[in-house]
């Protein structure tokens, strides 16, 4: 079994390179084949640098350069589609994660296609982060009827096969578990360690949470009409064609009575 593990990274220079010892530590410890793909998403800042004296001295480090800042999201798609492991493994850079709480994903990951962390002791300011996200989440679990505790949380373990069939866009990656579990893929919630962000700032604001509410529209309208397409495009074609009839009632008495061609 060989195991990728994909980390989008904006403006995490001060963090890599803990980041990296504590990743490679756990992952050797386990004693899997793997691969370690960091997607530096247009970094300002010295990031790039850091990986690359990082992938210098090992050889299992993939480095993905995002020409400038595309998000999360399409951070996360450019590694899916390089990542060559049988299991994918998504965390942040920014330390809050832990990689030793890896191996309980690996092995929750046998009987299931995805399995998403909860940062049930999270380690962030209540109101401005804490409380929003538990509203989030009641908000994005009661809309796409998938019970999670913790949709935000970037600490993922993902079947191959779930993530390379994935058209992912704008903060899209949040909601992968419940656009997964519509298709019968077993998903599974564990507890996981969370840390207070000690070094750089945290990418996150209100423009942020807004593209959030306007993917969670998306979601709920793919939930709703893709499979029953006719309850969407039945209406639509219900009034496409009776303006369609107006306008050629119009024009054809148009050309009866006032002699237009």
């Amino acid at each position: 079994m060989k195991v990728s593990v994909v980390i989008p990274l904006y403006n995490e220079e001060e963090n890599i390179a803990i980041l990296h010892e504590r990743l490679k530590e756990t992952l050797d410890r386990i004693g899997c084949d793997y691969e370690i793909i960091y997607v530096d998403d247009g970094s300002a800042d010295r990031t790039l640098a850091g990986l690359e004296k990082i992938q210098a001295e090992d050889k299992k480090v993939v480095i993905l350069s995002l020409r400038r800042n595309f998000g999360q999201t399409a951070a996360f798609a450019a590694g899916f589609d390089f990542a060559r492991g049988d299991i994918v493994i998504t965390m942040d850079g920014d330390l809050q994660n832990d990689p030793a709480d890896i191996p309980k994903f690996l092995d929750l990951i046998k009987d299931h296609d995805l399995v998403s962390g909860w940062r049930k002791k999270r380690k962030d300011a209540f109101i401005t982060r804490r409380l929003p996200s538990m509203l989030a989440n009641w908000i994005i679990s009661k809309v796409t009827g998938v019970k999670l505790h913790d949709y935000g949380c970037s600490l993922k373990a993902y079947r191959r096969e779930v993530i390379k069939n994935l058209k992912l866009y704008g903060e899209m990656h949040r909601f992968i578990p419940a656009v997964a579990s519509w298709y019968g893929v077993r998903v599974v919630e564990v507890e996981t360690t969370h840390y207070p962000r000690l070094r750089g700032k945290s990418k996150y604001g209100l423009s942020r949470t807004m593209k959030v509410i306007l993917d969670l529209i998306t979601v709920k309208f793919l939930q709703s009409f893709s499979t029953k397409p006719l309850q969407f495009f039945g209406p639509i074609g219900l009034f496409s064609s009776a303006a369609g009839f107006l306008i050629s009632l119009y024009l054809s008495i148009e050309k009866i009575f006032i002699g237009k061609p």
